[in-house]
């Protein structure tokens, strides 16, 4: 039988003037996922795992899975790890008509429903209601409608709420939900535009279309199960830029968010923000803060470093192939441009830069593919024939080597790479009750 959602303990303590806060997990790299998950099992705490649309849906996403599948997934590592099934709450990310908007209403929406049911029949009980894209059939002259934005909200509500009446007695939590979009496409924002934070009148004219038209099309409790919504509080981050969080140019926001008792804010593309600002933007309110290139990013930067090692230590034996992974990734790349091509603006040697190094981790598309995963593989194989020694480590990871010297990390591969990613996930509030 279903429990009343954590997250809204979570809302309750921040009513009570409680700065809490938890992080949300946009990625589905296995290294990823299991330093989330360990740090959940040694802390005690909540982990929160999301998967967005374009990612995740019924026909694959580019990770080429589906709800069910993404769902047993994460499910397997927990299991496998040891994290109380209760301690794991899955997340859906921009689910709406996102990965269709080039289609007509009735063929985008279609879709989204099917979409979101499936989300739903696979365990995902933290949903983000996104419908704030235009459509194909919908005037390209003027901006979307928020009547239009809210109606098309209802209707995914509705199909989420009577998907989870049909398997409620199978499920851990009654799932609760996130409206809103006040960001740029997911995964950063192309340009180093002027951002602008959320104005409160625009925020609370937003809320009373929803609340009006779910009281219309729903029920007049409808909105009672909305526990976040999403803002835009001036955090971003691009190619090579970032957009730090400013407590003064959020000020009025903050102030609204505390004189509200039922949400609170959602904060998207919150990677790379320093932790001093993290801690500010809970106390403030933004209590889910979303990250995920910046997790790859790490991740990445990781491999590379390892490489390199492998490079020093095995360049010259003949027996030992090496990894290659820098080289194959790159080839990846360039023979399946689609997820970076648009990204990446300058000349060849800028582009080249970007490829590898971008703040945006266009390449975490790419980290999945056949080849990159089998040289990843070997590049782990080739190390764990042997112990890295500490005058590398110092070179190359110098924060690992650090904490391998002080015996507070195994010298293993698979340690080091989660360590990395740790460093990440070690600056962002997590949630305990």
């Amino acid at each position: 039988m279903y429990r009343e959602h954590p997250l809204r303990e979570l809302v309750r303590q921040q009513k009570k003037q409680i700065p809490k806060g938890i992080c949300s997990i946009c990625s589905s790299h296995p290294y990823v996922i299991e330093a989330s998950i360990e740090k959940a099992i040694a802390e005690d705490t909540y982990v929160l795992i999301e998967s967005t649309a374009n990612q995740v849906n019924q026909f694959g996403g580019y990770t080429g899975m589906m709800p069910h599948s993404f769902a047993n997934y994460v499910k397997e590592i927990a299991i496998r790890k040891g994290l109380n099934k209760d301690r794991l709450i899955l997340g859906g990310d921009h689910l709406g008509p996102l990965v269709w908007k080039n289609e007509t209403e009735d063929s985008a929406m279609g879709k989204a429903e099917e979409l979101i049911a499936q989300y739903i029949e696979a365990g995902f009980s933290k949903i983000h209601i996104d419908t704030s894209m235009r459509l194909g059939s919908d005037s390209k002259d003027r901006k979307l409608n928020i009547k239009t934005i809210a109606l098309r909200a209802a209707k995914l509500y509705s199909v989420a709420e009577k998907t989870f009446e049909e398997i409620k007695n199978k499920v851990s939590y009654r799932p609760v939900y996130v409206i809103g979009s006040e960001v740029p496409v997911p995964g950063g924002a192309l340009g180093n535009e002027d951002l602008k934070v959320t104005k409160v009148t625009d925020l609370k004219d937003a809320l009373d279309c929803f609340r009006e038209t779910f009281t219309e099309k729903i029920s007049s409790s409808a909105m009672e199960n909305v526990i976040a919504v999403v803002v835009q509080p001036g955090v971003e981050f691009g190619e090579g830029f970032i957009h730090e969080y400013s407590r003064e140019a959020a000020q009025e926001l903050s102030t609204y968010i505390k004189s509200e008792s039922d949400f609170v804010f959602e904060g998207h593309s919150t990677d790379y923000q320093r932790a001093t600002l993290l801690r500010q933007m809970v106390e403030d309110g933004i209590a889910i803060l979303k990250v995920g290139p910046a997790l790859t990013f790490a991740l990445r930067e990781c491999l590379y470093a390892l490489e390199y090692i492998e490079r020093v230590m095995f360049r010259f034996r003949d027996s030992t192939k090496l990894s290659a992974f820098s080289e194959i990734l790159e080839k990846v790349m360039l023979g399946n441009p689609i997820h970076w091509e648009k990204h990446y603006h300058g000349s060849r040697d800028d582009i080249k830069i970007a490829r590898k190094y971008s703040l945006l981790d266009r390449c975490r598309y790419y980290l999945g593919n056949r080849e990159v995963m089998e040289s990843v593989k070997r590049l782990i194989r080739n190390l764990e024939t042997v112990e890295i020694p500490f005058t590398l480590l110092s070179q190359y990871l110098p924060q690992q080597y650090v904490k391998i010297r002080e015996d507070a990390l195994e010298n293993t591969v698979g340690s080091i790479i989660k360590d990395k990613v740790r460093s990440v996930i070690d600056i962002y509030p997590q949630f305990r009750m």
